[in-house]
């Protein structure tokens, strides 16, 4: 790596990535089970896993590997980056598209091991919960043991489950808890649903080129939308990828919002406390993960807030040091960068050490 692709050791903050995946062996095998066996009828589910977990050759073993150490491997790669820590979490699609009993079995095993983990590495790791979002009743009782027990640092969501959206009332006793606790709630992308995915697999889009980003955009729009925020005001909810293009689209959506609502054309539509984008300033904040890009991070900055921006990698599968690098020259203060890197990190996931 050249000099000029290094990043600069000690430069005052430390990295945090906040979007950093975690895989287990068990998991992979049951995909290959419900692969097998026709279980799960989901095209993006055999897009997505197909692809990045089962093919031979279609992704490189590396990354595989990478994703299932969470131990030397995984620092050393973080030491080579300059990252000082990360916050791991169960890569998609976690525990979303399997049965009950499957969900509740990966998000106990996957919860234990990424403490431990943790736990032999205090510096260098902290993790996210997995849940069976299936089972609302046994999901909260995993959850709290999670963080009470397990010290995790909030809980991950994949996206859809299996089709459905967390903004359904089924699913609201999961997020009561997540506020409850005061930990954070992550959204991170998934193939989209059945649903929806037709026309991005004819134009080879269902993945994270474009797919990913459109599905769970969409997830976070209903979120506010719902009126989950006004009935859990202090609920914090983390989405990387610079919040999947909607600050980009939120005078828009304020606008087109209030119109709707005036014009009663949807009955189920009621009226929020706030515009739309005043969430994304209270409850919302947003990661840099795969977007090493100056001029959408400094926009995003712009019409969310400074504060509501932090750093993220989304290892291993976007890994190169150069990307550190581009983030470490954003133009910005020193105080603004080590809030960039770290406090806010430390502050929403409420790290200590």
């Amino acid at each position: 790596m050249s000099a000029a692709l290094r990043p600069e050791p000690n430069p005052g903050y430390l990295r945090i990535a906040t979007e950093e995946a975690y895989a287990l062996p068990e998991m992979y095998e049951l995909f290959r089970s419900q692969l097998r066996d026709g279980s799960v009828d989901d095209p993006g589910f055999r897009s997505l896993v197909g692809h990045y977990a089962l093919s031979p050759g279609a992704h490189p073993r590396s990354v595989l590997e990478k994703l299932q150490d969470a131990g030397d491997l995984r620092i050393a790669d973080m030491d080579g980056a300059g990252i000082d820590h990360q916050v791991m979490a169960l890569t998609a699609p976690g525990t979303q598209m399997m049965s009950a009993p499957d969900a509740r079995r990966i998000a106990a095993l996957a919860n234990d091991r990424l403490a431990e983990a943790c736990s032999r590495h205090p510096d260098r790791f902290s993790a996210l919960a997995a849940v069976a979002y299936q089972d609302p009743k046994t999901a909260v009782r995993e959850l709290r043991r999670a963080v009470l027990e397990l010290g995790l640092k909030g809980v991950i969501l994949n996206s859809h489950i299996n089709g459905e959206y967390i903004d359904d009332p089924k699913f609201f006793p999961i997020l009561e808890a997540v506020a409850e606790l005061g930990v954070p709630i992550y959204l991170h992308p998934t193939a989209p649903p059945a649903s929806m995915i037709a026309p991005f697999l004819e134009a080879g889009l269902d993945g994270s080129i474009y797919g990913f980003g459109v599905e769970t955009g969409l997830h976070l729009l209903r979120i506010v939308t719902s009126g989950i925020f006004d009935r859990l005001p202090t609920l914090k909810l983390v989405v990387g990828h610079l919040g999947e293009a909607l600050p980009f689209w939120l005078h828009r959506i304020d606008n087109r919002y209030d119109k709707q609502i005036g014009a009663g054309r949807y009955e189920f539509l009621k009226p929020l406390e706030m515009k739309p984008s005043e969430y994304f300033r209270r409850n919302i904040w947003i990661t840099t993960s795969g977007m090493p890009w100056a001029p959408a991070i400094m926009f995003t900055r712009e019409v969310v807030g400074a504060d509501r921006v932090m750093y993220a990698m989304d290892y291993p599968y976007q890994f190169d040091a150069s990307e550190v690098v581009a983030q470490d020259n954003l133009p910005i203060g020193p105080g603004e960068k080590k809030a960039f890197f770290e406090t806010t990190a430390r502050d929403v996931f409420g790290l200590s050490f």
